[in-house]
């Protein structure tokens, strides 16, 4: 037999790696934070393996998510990123990647990092639940609520309750580790 793993992501390479490797993971640098908002924003009504297969796509799409860079995107660049067929071309979501690197870099000036105002939510460490089968865990919380009317207020696009608490699960602000699965105790 081999480790026990989270039903979400069983039988798919990529997601097991994903699963092993990154998701749940404490993420504390901007840079990443920013990559996964971004691919959390495309994600919005896909499944996150249709973002996960196309994300190498979007890292030389977007710069490597160059958030500095993203941010200064004109219009030229837009349009060949809605003609990219790597990527999602979505309208909205292309322009909604400009407006939140421009959005991230101004929480940075106020906070000093976006991993500071982000984290600051939670007290800077990890909310561990304990999530039997992962059907049930919650899509949204009140604190995802909270956090997207806060980063709306801030300019911030397409990161409603259900994106941020994806986002949160993803960069280990909260643990939904299964608790039979072998991650949920590794993670600290």
């Amino acid at each position: 037999m081999g480790k026990q793993r989270c039903g979400w992501c069983k039988g798919d390479a990529l997601y097991e790696h994903y699963h092993d490797t990154e998701w749940g993971v404490p993420v504390k640098d901007d840079a990443t934070l920013f990559e996964f908002l971004i691919l959390e924003t495309f994600q919005a009504g896909l499944s996150w393996i249709t973002i996960l297969r196309k994300r190498e796509n979007f890292r030389a799409a977007f710069d490597n998510f160059d958030y500095k860079k993203i941010a200064t995107y004109k219009q030229d660049k837009i349009d060949s990123l809605l003609q990219d067929a790597g990527i999602i071309r979505n309208k909205l979501k292309v322009h909604s990647a400009v407006t939140n690197a421009q959005a991230f870099i101004k929480v940075q000036e106020e906070f000093g990092s976006f991993s500071k105002y982000i984290w600051g939510f939670v007290d800077g460490k990890p909310i561990k639940n304990e999530v039997k089968n992962y059907k049930e865990a919650p899509p949204t919380t009140a604190l995802s609520d909270a956090i997207s009317k806060d980063l709306k207020k801030r300019g911030f696009k397409f990161v409603g309750s259900t994106v941020i608490y994806a986002h949160m699960q993803a960069t280990g602000m909260v643990n939904d580790h299964e608790v039979n699965c072998f991650r949920y105790n590794e993670i600290q």
